[in-house]
């Protein structure tokens, strides 16, 4: 299974699962069974909030869950409509992402905990 995570450095497993989905600057696809991984560089990074094209920021890769800190409503939205699942990331790294996920542990991320943005009292959920 092909798993997208979004971070800010991307060299490896040990690095840190990003915050954001649509600000990332990068994403590491990984291969849940062999670990091997492919690094990508955000081709939607400066979007207008709420206007981010996750299909057109992962630049044609495929993939079949996304495992992030945080997304708005309409990447998540858009992500679902092409049948990729979206999971909420425990803090840390990818390789302990990894591990969660394979063990089930980690939450689907519904509409309701997608960020709304990110002015006071807003209702973002990332980490």
């Amino acid at each position: 299974m092909k798993v997208c995570f979004p971070v800010e450095v991307a060299e490896s497993l040990e690095n840190e699962v990003y915050g954001h989905f649509g600000s990332a600057p990068a994403f590491i696809i990984a291969d849940s069974d062999t670990r091997a991984i492919t690094v990508i560089n955000n081709s939607d990074q400066h979007h207008n909030h709420g206007q981010c094209s996750p299909i057109r920021a992962l630049g044609g890769h495929e993939i079949d869950c996304v495992i992030v800190g945080g997304i708005g409503g309409g990447a998540l939205m858009k992500l679902n409509q092409a049948g990729i699942r979206v999971f909420k990331a425990s803090p840390g790294t990818i390789r302990k992402n990894l591990d969660l996920f394979a063990a089930g542990s980690l939450t689907l991320f519904q509409p309701g905990l997608a960020c709304q943005g990110h002015s006071h009292g807003s209702t973002c959920s990332h980490h």
